[in-house]
């Protein structure tokens, strides 16, 4: 597991979820998110070109309900909203397990469109993030949070995500998992601008690094834009701080306002889209976490150990529980005054299958 940590609240390139998060505080806010206006979008999206009355009977109501939902007149909760999914044709299912890159282990026997289902996965998205610290990012009272957690509640659709948002930041992927983001007008600019995020992830992982520094109180306090300044507060060359930032702006991250960068992006880019591509960026930040192990007084600890096939899920969980803490104090952190690399990893010695066909092939080839 790695992972990148900002002043953003939202993990980075961490595995099996691998993201990477964009600046929320410092020089610029992540946007604000309409969750009311995404929500009677999305009802438009899923209902495509049916009409508002056939698809209201299908749901099995007697008025046009789903005129309501799409007006913002009344809103639909989430298990009716992950129901109007399903009955128009989405694998609801297959939409939560695309949204989290692995089939959720709270679904079980679940129906994935009820109320229960919609407990368990705020419960799993909240991991260990504080009732409190939830109810300040989201403006949801705790008291309202805490029925919709324990299931004596239901949320309605915009609250619902409003919470998705707050706990992964986000919501763009998780709509993009039932429709298309394009017919979404309110995520559309979000949707591309993560788009390009990723571009700038994969093709030159140092540009994620830049971004960070541009974060630091003493860059906003330079008169101006040092070249070779933000290069030496991450441990990269001249060349490659120019290329990182050339790529940023091309993307659409930063700004130059005559004097200094600006971060412009917002939220959180999700990496997993390409396998191959998030594998190479792992092995990318392993291969710098060991060079600088060697050479600087960061912290390091191991411990090779035997345990049960179970308890390394226990480990697993314990770990991810682990990393939204420290998420929670890194989105309080400032002032912000260094770019830091945290890292976990956790794995059986025992080579995987996959590693295990490919060592074999390659012995083949050696041997003809």
């Amino acid at each position: 597991m790695t992972l990148t940590m900002s002043n953003s609240p939202t993990p980075v390139h961490c595995h099996p979820a691998h993201f990477v998060s964009q600046i929320r505080h410092g020089m610029c806010e992540t946007p604000v998110m309409e969750f009311e206006v995404i929500a009677r979008q999305l009802v438009r999206a899923l209902r495509n070109q049916r009409s508002q009355v056939a698809l209201s009977r299908r749901l099995g109501y007697r008025t046009n309900v789903v005129y309501s939902w799409e007006h913002g007149r009344n809103w639909p909760t989430a298990a009716q909203l992950l129901n109007l999914a399903d009955r128009t044709g989405v694998d609801v299912a297959e939409a939560l397990t695309r949204f989290q890159r692995q089939r959720p282990a709270w679904l079980g026997q679940r129906n994935p469109a009820s109320p229960t289902a919609v407990t368990a996965m705020l419960n799993h998205l909240r991991g260990n993030l504080p009732l409190v610290e939830l109810a300040r990012q989201t403006g949801i009272s705790r008291f309202a949070l805490a029925r919709w957690l324990k299931g004596t509640a239901e949320p309605k659709a915009p609250d619902f995500l409003n919470v998705v948002h707050c706990c992964t930041r986000r919501v763009a992927d998780f709509v993009a998992a039932f429709v298309n983001p394009e017919q979404v007008p309110s995520l559309r600019g979000e949707w591309r601008r993560q788009q390009m995020a990723r571009r700038a992830a994969y093709e030159v992982p140092w540009s994620h690094a830049v971004l960070r520094a541009l974060e630091l109180a003493e860059y906003g306090r330079l008169v101006r834009h040092r070249p070779g300044w933000l290069a030496r507060r991450v441990g990269i060359s001249r060349p490659e701080e120019e290329r990182c930032l050339k790529l940023l702006a091309q993307t659409g991250q930063i700004g130059f306002d005559g004097k200094r960068w600006q971060v412009l992006a917002g939220g959180a880019v999700d990496l997993r889209d390409d396998p191959d591509a998030a594998r190479a960026q792992r092995n990318f930040w392993m291969r710098v976490a060991a060079e600088r192990v060697a050479t600087d007084s960061g912290m390091f600890a191991y411990n090779v150990c035997g345990v049960a096939r179970k308890d390394v899920e226990r480990l697993k969980r314990l770990q991810l529980d682990y990393l939204r803490q420290a998420r929670a104090i890194i989105s309080e952190s400032e002032p912000v005054e260094q770019v830091v690399l945290l890292q976990v990893q956790i794995f059986a010695l025992e080579p995987s299958r996959a590693t295990s066909t490919s060592r074999g092939k390659r012995r083949e080839s050696a041997s003809d």
